[in-house]
């Protein structure tokens, strides 16, 4: 796949997932928020639980999946300590990580609390 094509798919895999989220009655209150560290494709709120979402779109889920390496967590969790420091109990605050695949079908798999 060429990179535009890819950006756009991910775009596309991204706004469908953010809307899953807001179906299920969770808040997104940012999409594609970038801080020093990286960027967080989606971040909703879950009652008063903040939830950072990686979404990754591939042929399969289990494709999918494969690619949230261990670079890219780490990478993803400090941009999240960053995006902490903006909320009133800073790193306090309760989170989650969950991965959003996104399966050639356009099928979504949500994996609540994917990593630490």
């Amino acid at each position: 796949m060429d990179p535009l094509k890819n950006h756009l798919s991910g775009g596309a895999a991204e706004e469908q997932v953010a809307r899953w989220y807001a179906d299920a009655g969770h808040e997104v209150l940012a999409r594609r928020w970038r801080g020093r560290s990286g960027e967080i494709d989606l971040v909703c709120r879950v009652g008063s639980a903040i939830v950072f979402v990686e979404v990754k779109r591939a042929a399969t889920h289990a494709r999918a999946a494969e690619r949230i390496g261990p670079r890219q967590i780490a990478r993803i969790l400090s941009a999240a300590s960053e995006y902490l420091e903006g909320m009133p109990d800073g790193q306090r605050t309760e989170t989650r990580f969950d991965a959003a695949l996104v399966d050639g079908a356009g099928q979504i798999e949500i994996r609540e609390a994917a990593f630490p």
